[in-house]
């Protein structure tokens, strides 16, 4: 094998690994302005996104948006696709519900199908159509689904559009179980995720989404941790998830224990998926949960609003030791300790839950956890409630990812929308771009300088004659490490509608060694 195959081999092993599948192409040092010898910074060139059923509520109105930054370097051409995903009352292979024959339907003497045939085949035909479909970079599309017909979503995005990918559904539900505003960002495939803050309680009803990606059936074990440790489940283990569809598990069927509070951890034994919590409350509406950043010493929960009328921590630490949490909030002023919260006691392999109350008081903020010495992993989500009592909404901030090149939100409104971002450890400077909106308006740039250890609410751009919705890309330019969310929120019938995004890097870059690069060493 020659150096240049072993060259891109380690590059695209190393991107698969971060982005569920991904590609790569050979290094042209002058294109990537790098020098011979030394590792290129290309475009990501293949990525996938998963976006999960949105809603079972007649009443929700949702709507799917598609958006790549323009990437220099990137290739000038490509698709970036989102499908639905086949629906998991679909039957198995050579079995029908209806008793009919294995074929679907039965044929003529000249071999022909019948009309039911050809009904299955017209309904094939329609499930692999484009929902969404990008025509250019940097500028963003829509689509809108309304019911509980709109679907979950299995895309690809490779050329020009992969490199920075983001793909976001935003549903809002007029009255029920869960009404209010809900939104998750869709994201890639892996094989482990955990969820602090889901519940299995009477007044909630949380779903676990696992949506497949692939040709190929996924297994995966879905295991529960409650205030006294792990929980007794039913059929948690082994759920089946068929080939390029969506399977909603309730939690609250996996166990006969009701508890508030619930640790979900998802592990994947066969294959990989997506996967995310929605959480329906039958008073405070619901969210969106999605997974917390891996266990660690050090967790950011970025941008919780300054108008919180409570704000409710759910952490949990993986293992058998115990672990007492330091936790700051990182304000416009800087870092600060929480009176009467400045430490809190998890134990190992139990949920523990702490009531932080208007943790914000009017300014805006971001929780930041540190375990002595970072030695003990833990995850974490908070839940928070705005509006006065009886006309209250919920929404969750999990501990997020930094961003270390770029990020992106979607859905954005000239009005409604907050961007908040939150330098823990040193001062940074970024750059927000807003793009063109969906139906029209020109992009708009602004740079914004973060002090050390504050948290800012900044006033971001909006395009100029925006029509429809758009994006806002957030870039590092430098300093320490940078996280992000955006709000959206708007108010019906005097209930503060709301949902929180968490901005994780969109990795759309890799380092790749230069083909000139001796790696004689692999091939002893």
């Amino acid at each position: 094998m020659n150096r240049t195959t072993l060259s891109l081999i380690a590059g695209a092993t190393a991107l698969a690994a971060v982005t569920g599948f991904a590609a790569v192409s050979a290094p042209d040092p002058e294109a990537a302005g790098q020098r011979t010898g030394a590792a290129a910074t290309l475009p990501v060139e293949r990525t996938g996104l998963l976006c999960p059923r949105p809603s079972t509520s007649d009443l929700a109105e949702t709507t799917y948006t598609s958006f790549t930054p323009v990437t220099e370097g990137a290739d000038d051409k490509g698709t970036a696709v989102l499908r639905s995903a086949a629906q998991q009352s679909a039957p198995d292979e050579g079995e029908d519900a209806e008793g009919e024959d294995e074929k679907g339907g039965e044929t003529t003497e000249k071999g022909e199908e019948t009309e039911k045939g050809d009904k299955d085949a017209a309904k094939d035909d329609k499930a692999d159509r484009p929902v969404l479909q990008l025509k250019e970079p940097g500028k963003p599309v829509s689509a809108e689904a309304d019911g509980a017909d709109a679907p979950a979503l299995v895309g690809t995005a490779d050329g020009r559009f992969a490199s920075g990918w983001t793909a976001q559904q935003t549903t809002e539900v007029a009255a029920g179980t869960g009404r209010g505003l809900q939104g998750v960002a869709c994201s890639a495939a892996d094989t482990q995720f955990w969820f602090p803050g889901a519940s299995t309680d009477d007044s909630r009803t949380d779903y676990i989404h696992l949506t497949n990606p692939d040709d190929s059936a996924a297994v995966v074990d879905i295991e529960l941790y409650g205030e006294d440790g792990e929980l007794e489940t039913t059929v948690g283990e082994g759920i089946t998830v068929r080939p390029r569809s969506a399977e909603p598990v309730l939690l609250s069927t996996l166990t006969a224990e009701k508890q508030t509070d619930v640790t979900v951890h998802v592990v994947v034994r066969s294959g990989r998926v997506g996967a995310a919590v929605q959480a329906l409350d039958d008073e405070t509406g619901g969210d969106w949960l999605p997974a917390s950043a891996d266990p660690s010493g050090r967790l950011v929960l970025p941008g919780i609003p300054k108008d919180a009328k409570a704000v409710r921590l759910v952490a949990f630490t993986p293992g058998d030791a115990d672990v007492d949490l330091k936790v700051r909030l990182a304000a416009p002023s800087g870092l600060i300790t929480p009176a009467g919260n400045e430490t809190l006691h998890l134990k190992g392999g139990m949920t523990a839950a702490f009531d932080l109350g208007e943790l914000t008081r009017g300014e805006a903020g971001s929780l930041v956890l540190t375990a002595p010495d970072g030695s003990v992993p833990v995850v974490a989500a908070v839940r928070v409630l705005r509006g006065e009592e009886g006309k209250q909404e919920s929404a969750f901030i999990p501990a997020a990812r930094p961003i270390e090149t770029r990020a992106t939100a979607l859905d954005n409104t000239a009005k409604g929308t907050t961007l908040s971002v939150t330098a823990p450890e040193g001062g940074a400077e970024i750059k927000v771009t807003a793009s063109a909106g969906t139906e029209g308006g020109t992009q708009q740039t602004k740079t914004y300088s973060i002090k050390s250890g504050t948290t800012q609410d900044i006033e971001a751009p909006v395009p100029a004659g925006l029509k429809g919705g758009y994006a806002l890309t957030v870039e590092t330019r430098s300093g320490g490490p940078v996280y992000a969310s955006r709000t959206l929120a708007s108010t019906e019938g005097g209930v503060p509608y709301f949902t929180v995004q968490p901005l994780p890097d969109d990795r759309g870059m890799v380092a790749v060694p230069d083909a000139s690069e001796d790696l004689s060493v692999l091939q002893r």
